[in-house]
């Protein structure tokens, strides 16, 4: 509730953890996907399948790119 009480390494912490959990469900989603891509014979839901596995390819890439420059900055 109060944000702005919080010490900067305590909500580093938490973002941290966030970006994390965040990058897992994306890896979960990501995985779905693809086996329902790999599943699917109608025309119609290859597509949107190939949307989907592309939407959390990006998603994913995103995630990973926030939790290393975390990483980058934490370290120096």
């Amino acid at each position: 509730m109060f944000h702005f009480l919080k010490t900067s390494q305590e909500s580093d912490a938490e973002e941290y953890a966030l970006l994390l959990k965040l990058l897992n469900q994306t890896k979960e989603s990501l995985y779905l996907a693809y086996e329902h891509f790999e599943n699917a014979t109608d025309p119609e839901l290859i597509d949107s399948y190939i949307y989907e596995v592309n939407a959390m390819q990006m998603r994913y890439k995103f995630l990973l790119t926030r939790v290393k420059s975390f990483e980058y900055i934490k370290i120096e």
